[in-house]
């Protein structure tokens, strides 16, 4: 209603300056040529055959929306459109003749024929130029349209694409997870019991989220905190985990299960694998507007793991479906020795009650 209200009023705009300039160019060549103007009467006459072409206009452009030239259709469209135009000449001419009396555009009416003769001459051609506009905004209108039916698929496809990645972690760590409580049920019933409580935290967590691609920092730690309290039910002592937060960051946007498969990595190479204590370490840090996050491990001097795990593999792709070119992901080995995992990504402050799908 309101885009249509819109382009009454831009018809009615454009054919008002059309008569105004009308006016404007009779009136001065009248006085160019020694004769007196007339305003008043330029005025009226002009204005009316203008504002006579609105609601033309519309109905022309109503009829090449419902029949337009396009493949498969163009003898059909060719004759509406005709049609269209025949009546446009009849229609201006019936109103001539109508209206002469109250405008005066002729001192003394000619005959019908002179009239639809006149009315060829004088409106053939400009109903053909506003078929042809028409035209013009009609394809312009479609191929708005289709840009923004590609970009909606797009969009959905990205978000597939990432709810699919999401999907193909969650199996892999519940996997992980309950291999270690079996392992746990008969040698320690309770440590088992105490994973049950803590893996079902984390499911309930992952289920409140779900169809969110990107959550508080603070949610996504606390996920983190159950699973590595599975972990430590597992692996004991050998186990230590070192968190260097900035608490001002606990708002900041990142994406779901975003550290577990990075921390699980750490685990699984630099601690799992040893009889003596190993440490994993969480940071997260600002640098101007960026959110930096680090899981690294002292498990000593190994080669990097490139990312082809399921973990970090999604992980890649993951990041580059929600950042694009705006973050990065870097695997290295410590000085020190052990594992750095270095992600980079656009910091923005998680809003309450936000979802973003």
């Amino acid at each position: 209603m309101r885009d249509r209200l819109t382009l009454w009023l831009v018809v009615l705009g454009w054919w008002t300056l059309n008569g105004l300039v009308w006016v404007g160019q009779v009136g001065t060549m009248r006085e160019a040529g020694g004769q007196a103007p007339g305003w008043p009467d330029l005025l009226r006459q002009h204005m009316a055959s203008a504002w006579l072409w609105v609601p033309i206009t519309m109905g022309l452009l109503w009829c090449v929306r419902r029949y337009p030239i396009e493949p498969g259709r163009v003898v059909r469209a060719l004759a509406v459109q005709s049609a269209a135009v025949a009546a446009v000449i009849v229609l201006r001419a019936g109103a001539v003749f109508a209206l002469n009396g109250m405008i005066g555009w002729y001192e003394r009416l000619p005959s019908i024929s002179g009239l639809l003769t006149a009315s060829v001459l004088n409106n053939l051609l400009m109903s053909w130029m506003i078929v042809g506009v028409a035209h013009a905004l009609v394809y312009a209108e479609r191929a708005r349209q289709r840009e923004r039916q590609t970009m909606e698929l797009e969009s959905r496809l990205a978000r597939a694409r990432l709810d699919a990645l999401a999907a193909q972690l969650n199996p892999h760590f519940l996997f992980n997870a309950l291999n270690s409580i079996a392992e746990m049920v008969h040698r320690d019933p309770d440590g088992a019991d105490r994973m049950l409580v803590d893996l079902g935290a984390l499911l309930r967590h992952n289920l409140d989220s779900s169809g969110q691609q990107e959550i508080a920092l603070r949610d996504e730690l606390a996920a983190l905190d159950h699973y590595i309290g599975i972990e430590k039910i597992r692996l004991g002592e050998r186990l230590r985990m070192n968190w260097a937060i900035d608490s001002a960051l606990l708002d900041a946007r990142v994406p779901q299960l975003l550290l577990q498969p990075l921390v699980e990595n750490a685990i699984h190479h630099a601690v799992a694998t040893r009889t003596t204590p190993g440490e994993v370490s969480v940071r997260a840090q600002r640098s101007d507007e960026h959110l930096i996050l680090e899981v690294s491990d002292d498990g000593g001097q190994r080669s990097a793991p490139q990312g082809a795990g399921v973990g970090l593999s999604n992980t890649r792709a993951r990041l580059q479906g929600l950042y694009g070119g705006d973050h990065r992901l870097e695997i290295g080995a410590r000085p020190s020795g052990g594992t750095c995992v270095r992600l980079q990504l656009p910091y923005r402050r998680w809003q309450p009650h936000e979802v973003v799908a």
